[in-house]
Formats: C-alpha cells, structure tokens, sequence
C-alpha cells in the first residue's frame, strides 16, 4: 500500500494544485519512482489511498496499465489519516503479511530481508527504522522490540523511515470509517504488551521529500552528478544559460537570453525573452515575464 492521501502541508505552495505524490522528482512523479522500487522487490499488487486532488492521482494510475501491475487507487471522499486509511483497504488483503509505505520517500532499503525479518519476528508489525537524526524517535530493546515511540529527537532512539510492514491481525485494532494514525495505533498497542518490532537498516538511501527544503536536496540527488537535466520536448533557445544546477521540465519553453540558476521548472512553464530565474521554483504551466530570484511558487 503506498499512503498518497495526505494535503501535503509541509510542501506548500508545490502541492497546493498538485497532490504530492504526483509532484516532481527529477522529471518523474515521486509515486512512479515509489511504485518501481516496489516493482523491483517482487510487488505486482498496489494499492494506494487517495484523497488531495485525488482525481490527478486516478488519471494518472490509470488501474496501473503505464507500469504493467495492477494498481488500485481508493478514495477517501473524508480523509482517514494513515490508521483509517489502512483500515479501509482491509479487504483488499490475504493472510499474508502486507507492506505499507510513505508516497513521500525515495529509497533503495531491501525490502525483501525486511519482509523475511518480520516473518521470522512474529510481530503484529514491523517498522523500518535506521539513524536519522533529528527523527529518532523510537526505542527498541536487543529482542528488536519496539518499547517507546515519542514526538521528539532522544539519544539512543532510531528513526521511522516510512516504511511497516502489517500483519493482517493488527487491522482488528483499527476503527473503521473514522479518522486515525497507525502511529498511535502502535503507542496503544505496545502499552497493551503487544509486539510491534524493528527492523534496522543502514547504508541505504533515503530522502523525505515532505518539505521544500528537502525536496530540493532530492531533485538534486536526481541529478546523479550531472549539472543539469532537461525534459522531453523542452524548446530552449541556443543563448539560454542554466548555471549551477537546474531541472527544466516536460514541453517547457526557455526563449531568448533566459537564464536559469539553481532552480527547478517543472512541465509546460514557459519562460519569456530576457529572464532569469535563481534558487527557485516554478510549477506547472507558468508563465514567468518577469526575474524571479528565490521563491517556490
């Protein structure tokens, strides 16, 4: 299941038109990039909520037919947070145990010796941690139980990398049709005594996109080295400058003397004779007449 229903608040004003599971990264739709680290572990069966502009999200899945899988995309006419989200995807499931994970994360964990960790750990869940500060908000013991999850960076605690994988079991500890967050369907079951485990990765990959900042880090790991990445069916005039880095999108139009610093256009902007634009951002299908210097809009 890829959780894909939020508003996006931390990325505003980037998903303010634009859910953000469909925003940008180095030209492709962070939920592509999601569903095809998912194709490469073996998972032909998605599921994704949906709910902010949740209309884009359906198009754009199209029942999973432009990545040969089935994908279906439920929903939320009232969004139900991650615990109500998952809940309402209970009869999609088998006795088998289920991966859910963030639209948001782009990463390379092998999902397949965390899967076979949560099978041999007969946890009701298993999340996917590592070191991440300043997100390491979570206790686990040597037995890789999972003892606290607190709202704060602490010493010793290890992160939550957006990734669990669910027993089918813990379902029954959902409410259904009402609003809920599996994190605290985890704090109420570990105070129960009931097991959620760990599951502790390093040397991967990993990057948040839930915010501008780190957004921009992402396009720029997108990069892979390489200065600057231009877009199919882009017009880019032949005195047009790209200095530092920059992401030019999809059919956009770059006319004369445009200069382009450190920034990132998404598709179908179009960028008028003369101008320039530094440290920012523009989404889709804008029309820049005048110099825009540090500003996401």
């Amino acid at each position: 299941m890829i959780l894909a229903a939020g508003l996006g608040t931390r990325l505003r004003p980037l998903s303010l038109k634009k859910p953000k599971a469909l925003v940008p990264v180095g030209n492709r739709p962070v939920i592509d990039r999601v569903i095809h680290y998912l194709m490469e572990h073996n998972i032909n069966e998605i599921i994704i909520n949906a709910h902010h502009h949740h209309q884009q999200i359906v198009k754009h899945i199209d029942d999973g037919r432009p990545y040969g899988i089935s994908i279906q995309v439920r929903v939320e006419p009232e969004i139900l947070g991650t615990g109500g989200g998952i809940k309402n995807t209970e009869d999609f499931w088998d006795k088998e145990p289920f991966i859910v994970i963030n639209s948001d994360i782009l990463t390379d964990i092998d999902l397949l010796k965390a899967y076979d960790h949560h099978r041999h750990h007969k946890g009701l869940a298993t999340l996917i941690l590592h070191d991440q500060p300043p997100f390491n908000q979570i206790q686990i013991d040597d037995k890789m139980d999972i003892l606290d999850i607190t709202h704060d960076n602490q010493p010793g605690r290890l992160a939550f990398t957006g990734i669990h994988i669910i027993d089918p079991e813990l379902l029954t500890h959902l409410p259904p049709g009402v609003f809920s967050n599996i994190i605290d369907c985890y704090r109420d079951l570990i105070r129960k005594g009931k097991p959620i485990k760990a599951y502790v990765s390093a040397g991967h990959k990993w990057r948040d996109i839930g915010t501008v900042e780190s957004y921009i880090h992402a396009n720029k790991e997108a990069l892979k080295g390489n200065p600057f990445l231009l877009g199919p069916r882009s017009r880019i005039h032949d005195s047009t400058r790209l200095k530092g880095w920059a992401i030019v999108g999809e059919k956009t139009c770059l006319e004369q003397g445009v200069e382009i610093t450190r920034s990132i256009l998404w598709e179908k902007v179009s960028v008028k004779r003369g101008v320039k634009i530094v440290d920012s951002i523009v989404t889709a299908s804008r029309e820049i007449t005048r110099d825009v210097v540090h500003r996401y809009f």
